[in-house]
């Protein structure tokens, strides 16, 4: 299960906002391959799913996550904080092998994963 802080609730609706997005719109999370790592996280603002979508409503927010990325972002805490160089989400996944100093991207060595699979 994917656990969202209420600092990064928040953000992500601050974000909707601001862009004029409507608070009906779907934040997709997921995985891209590259990075310093293997694949790197994505989060967007998006308003279609398909039938390979899970849909999980948090606070306000539906937030949504293709099945071929499930297996990447199991157990993954999003949360959001600010320091001197400035805001940012934060990712913190039990599952990763390694990170890169960023902490946006990752690997996990397993072979159930296929890469591939997740283009962006």
């Amino acid at each position: 299960m994917i656990q969202v802080t209420h600092a990064a609730i928040q953000e992500m609706s601050r974000l909707q906002s601001k862009q004029a997005v409507s608070p009906t719109v779907n934040v997709r999370f997921g995985v891209a391959p590259g990075g310093c790592e293997t694949v790197h996280y994505t989060l967007s603002f998006n308003a279609s799913t398909t039938d390979d979508d899970q849909v999980v409503l948090i606070g306000p927010l539906q937030l949504v996550i293709a099945k071929a990325h499930q297996a990447y972002l199991t157990d993954v805490t999003i949360d959001y904080s600010e320091d001197l160089m400035g805001g940012g989400f934060r990712f913190h996944n039990p599952q990763a092998q390694s990170t890169c100093g960023c902490g946006n991207s990752f690997s996990i060595d397993s072979p159930d994963l296929d890469d591939a699979s997740i283009s962006p």
